[in-house]
């Protein structure tokens, strides 16, 4: 089976030091990128973290120290990394909440700009756990009947992320999905924009899920004592809320959509403090012309005669 692409779709898997998006690194990535044409790209690159690798995570992929000793900086490969993935939209398993989310705090980080505002995001474990619910190994045996070999390797990963895709495709061409409003339909298609859709349920605005987007499509907090109120509503009734996300522990990319939003929100303010300004305010040298039309013109003289003459002389003469 060909996946029906209208543009390349890049499926990655990204090895790191640990699962915390803020404050781990990235230490291998893996991208098979499928064209529209059917060919297959592949490239796997490892990095130098910066950091030691806790032993309990090499346990998991086998990667140690000494095997990334003289392996180059994230930063050093980045440019390589974007150019090899170009305009592809973005595919994985748990890619949302992992791999897309961990690779933009290493974009971030480096300083070099990775556009995705205007990427599709397919995410496979979505698929599989909201029709099946299990992992990538028993997706593996499920749908493909294999079994993965070197398992927790990033190429291993995305072949397997791959195939899988292709069988949920295939199985679930005409089977019918019912959400949590009770609405059905048939949503996984040979078709990206579609499995986006359906992958993204949850419509995050930073990957991490600390911001939300509503059934309207308004930015909500998803998290903590403002968990469901707008972003904007929050910044009216506790603006230092911004600052102390800014300043705390939160990734990167929640930090640049979180500020984002702030300067929307101050800019709307603005707006709002001119549109409310009186419009006379602003013209105080029209309206002088205006009063002095208000004030009490001043008589001309009467032209002095033989009875105002003889009053003065009354008034002035010696007692």
């Amino acid at each position: 089976m060909k996946l029906n692409l209208k543009r390349p779709l890049a499926f990655f898997d990204i090895e790191s030091t640990g699962v915390n998006v803020a404050s781990d690194r990235i230490i291998e990535i893996s991208i098979l990128k499928a064209s529209p044409a059917g060919t297959e790209e592949v490239k796997t690159i490892r990095v130098h973290p910066g950091i030691p690798i806790p032993l309990e995570s090499s346990l998991i992929h086998g990667i140690y120290d000494e095997h990334i000793k003289d392996a180059p900086y994230f930063k050093q490969v980045a440019q390589e990394i974007i150019d090899f993935i170009g305009e592809a939209d973005l595919a994985g398993y748990n890619s949302n909440k992992f791999d897309i989310p961990i690779l933009i705090e290493e974009f971030l980080r480096a300083g070099i700009e990775f556009d995705i505002e205007n990427r599709k995001f397919v995410d496979v474990q979505n698929i599989f756990h909201q029709m099946e619910q299990r992992t990538l190994k028993a997706a593996y045996k499920f749908y493909c009947d294999k079994e993965i070999v070197n398992a927790h390797s990033a190429e291993a990963d995305i072949r397997a992320t791959y195939e899988v895709l292709l069988a949920q495709i295939e199985r679930y061409a005409d089977k019918e999905f019912e959400d949590k409003k009770g609405n059905i339909s048939k949503p996984v298609v040979n078709d990206v924009d579609a499995l986006h859709e359906f992958t993204n349920l949850n419509k995050p605005v930073d990957f991490a899920g600390r911001m939300i987007f509503n059934e309207d499509g308004i930015a909500c907090f998803n998290f903590g004592k403002h968990k469901g109120k707008s972003v904007f509503q929050v910044f009216d009734e506790e603006p230092s809320y911004y600052a102390w996300m800014m300043n705390g522990d939160f990734p990167l990319y929640t930090k640049n959509r979180l500020d984002k939003y702030w300067k929307e929100h101050r800019s709307q303010k603005t707006d709002q403090r001119q549109a409310q300004k009186p419009r006379d305010a602003a013209k105080p040298f029209q309206q002088r012309p205006q009063q002095q039309n208000f004030q009490k013109k001043e008589k001309p003289s009467a032209p002095a005669d033989a009875d105002m003459l003889q009053q003065l002389a009354n008034k002035f003469k010696k007692i």
